[in-house]
């Protein structure tokens, strides 16, 4: 039997996750492999068909709300690609039984909420996954390297609100602890 691998890339917002998932969707696609680009079906910010960067770098995407919806599509690819991995409630199931088919999975998603808490999925996949990125930002306040945390600059209080610079800012622990501090004292 052949095993396949999960990679997992993990930060705050505007960290490049997105990115990175669709720079690797792309080496692999020169490589020859046959692979699927998945993001979720709640995922409109930019474009309701395609996947989407915060700089509008803009590809197709298959669209979901559960992952296990694409199990009998996975057979053709030898490689599935997944945006926003913390949103699929079936995530964890979804990828260990793919990647123990022989696929590779590589998944990007946020490491914790606006809270600084984690997702339910999220420790969960990275104690699954063969290798883990974790990649951070520029402060969206202060300017500074090293952004590990999105902070909601809206009222929602719900856990999961979809949105961009609308809503969230990519921010370093200080200025994630600092109530005065507003994005506009920076500009």
């Amino acid at each position: 039997m052949s095993f396949g691998k999960i990679y997992l890339i993990l930060g705050p917002m505007y960290s490049g996750k997105t990115s990175e998932l669709i720079r690797r969707y792309r080496r692999y696609t020169v490589a020859g492999k046959k692979c699927l680009l998945v993001k979720h079906d709640n995922d409109n910010r930019y474009d309701p068909k395609k996947l989407c960067t915060h700089d509008l770098h803009k590809i197709e995407a298959k669209s979901c709300t559960k992952l296990n919806d694409l199990y009998n599509k996975i057979e053709k690819y030898d490689v599935i690609c997944i945006d926003e991995i913390q949103f699929y409630a079936d995530s964890l199931e979804f990828v260990e039984q793919v990647a123990n088919l022989g696929k590779i999975i590589v998944a990007s998603g946020l490491s914790g909420n606006y809270r600084r808490e984690p997702f339910k999925n999220i420790p969960e996949l990275t104690s699954r996954s063969d290798i883990v990125v974790y990649l951070n930002a520029v402060c969206m306040i202060c300017k500074k390297e090293g952004a590990a945390f999105t902070k909601r600059i809206s009222d929602e209080e719900a856990e999961v609100v979809v949105g961009g610079a609308d809503k969230y800012l990519a921010v370093c622990r200080g200025c994630y602890f600092n109530k005065r501090l507003s994005i506009t004292e920076y500009d």
